[in-house]
């Protein structure tokens, strides 16, 4: 039987919700497996891969040391992978490198001047967010949606950017519809 493994990082516990919204849709076709980056031993049973982690100042390092150490076996097997957010500039972009986006709708905001972006409508474009995962990686899908921030559950060092820097307000900007929607989408031939 193939089993679909999906695995995460995550800062304060906001991407592993994501991550298990993202193995119960899956499962509803296909046996699934969820654990933690640092809990994967082998990718060797399962048919697909499924990874997340959230944007802090980049994409999660552990995910991306993930990528690298797994490289040869990943180009090997359907990988799918999202990342959680909480800002996102709109831009028109429908995918990248060949690689179909799916944003979730209700995330983006529209720049002020879309022929000159600021420096923090810049830093939050898919395109900036993602060429890290596409140097290493060529996915099938990446599914980018918000996330939630709460000042409580971050590092000490972490909230002074967050509030300085990149000027985001805590929520919860997960929206459980749109992750079903790009899920369901996935990995049709591996279940």
């Amino acid at each position: 039987m193939n089993k679909i493994l999906v695995t995460f990082a995550t800062n304060a516990g906001s991407t592993a919700k994501v991550a298990e919204a993202v193995a119960a849709e899956l499962g509803k076709n296909a046996a699934v497996e969820t654990l933690p980056l640092d809990k994967v031993t082998s990718l060797e049973p399962y048919s697909a891969v499924v990874l997340g982690a959230p944007m802090i100042v980049g994409w999660h390092r552990g995910a991306l040391a993930f990528l690298k150490r797994n490289q040869a076996v990943l180009e090997q097997k359907p990988l799918a992978i999202f990342v959680t957010c909480v800002n996102l500039t709109k831009t028109d972009e429908t995918s990248l490198e060949g690689v179909p986006l799916f944003i979730d709708e209700k995330l983006p905001k529209a720049p002020k001047n879309p022929a000159r972006l600021g420096f923090k409508e810049n830093y939050s474009t898919p395109k900036n967010y993602l060429s890290p995962i596409l140097k290493l990686v060529k996915p099938v899908s990446i599914g980018i949606f918000g996330g939630s921030l709460q000042y409580f559950s971050m590092k000490w060092w972490q909230v002074p950017f967050v509030l300085l820097v990149i000027q985001a307000m805590p929520g919860d900007k997960r929206n459980w519809k749109a992750i079903a929607k790009w899920v369901g989408g996935l990995f049709k031939e591996t279940s």
